[in-house]
């Protein structure tokens, strides 16, 4: 949640005219993660919480990529999208984690 709040306070600075391009994009993939993770939590199963993972870690490489968009295009502070792209990176791995263990799990029980 920390990398969704990062990703809303840093769009702020962007250009209104990206209002409905990337602003939207980075907001709606950076909401995806967490609401992901929490959503295959309740689900119940340790099957259905790996494919909400999955989904996760997929809204987590394209969050990235928009980023880095940003980046290159010169959007946004550069300093802050540095930081939010290491966010992803490290968002990445803990999921990448966490999907081999629930997934060591499943196929031992």
């Amino acid at each position: 949640m920390d990398l969704a709040r990062g990703c809303y306070l840093t769009t702020r600075s962007f250009p209104r005219g990206e209002r409905f391009g990337l602003t939207d994009q980075i907001r709606r993939s950076a909401v995806s993660v967490p609401s992901n993770i929490a959503e295959g939590s309740g689900r119940g199963t340790k099957k259905e919480f790996v494919r909400f993972l999955r989904i996760a870690y997929g809204s987590a490489c394209e969050l990235g990529t928009q980023l880095e968009i940003s980046r290159q295009a010169g959007i946004g502070d550069a300093s802050d999208l540095a930081d939010l792209l290491i966010s992803v990176e490290d968002t990445r791995r803990m999921l990448s984690a966490l999907i081999a263990s629930v997934n060591s799990r499943v196929s031992t029980t």
